[in-house]
C-alpha cells in the first residue's frame, strides 16, 4: 500500500523511510497537500555480472551465424524499394 508524506516528513524521516523502502513500502510525497513525487523500491537489478550472464546461457543450444543469417534474410527483405 503507498502511504502519503509531507516533504517535511521526508526531509525529518529520511533515515526511516529509506529503510521502510528497502522492505518494499512506497510512498506519495505531497507539498502543500498536492502529490509532487513518488517513492518506490526497485523491483530487479537492472545489470547483471558477467558471470551471471554466462551462467543464465550456459544450458543454451547454439547458434549457427550462416543458417540463422539465412533465416533472416527468408524473413525479411533486404532489397531497397523507393516510396510513392
Amino acid at each position: 500500500m503507498t502511504r502519503e508524506i509531507t516533504q517535511r516528513e521526508l526531509r525529518n524521516n529520511s533515515g526511516e523511510i529509506m529503510r521502510q523502502l528497502d522492505q518494499g513500502a512506497s510512498f506519495v510525497v505531497t507539498r502543500s497537500g498536492v502529490p509532487v513525487g513518488e517513492l518506490s523500491p526497485l523491483r530487479r537489478n537492472r545489470f547483471v555480472s558477467a558471470e551471471t550472464a554466462v551462467a543464465a546461457f550456459r544450458g543454451a543450444p547454439r547458434v549457427e551465424f550462416d543458417r540463422f543469417r539465412a533465416d533472416l534474410d527468408r524473413g525479411a527483405s533486404q532489397e531497397i524499394a523507393p516510396r510513392g
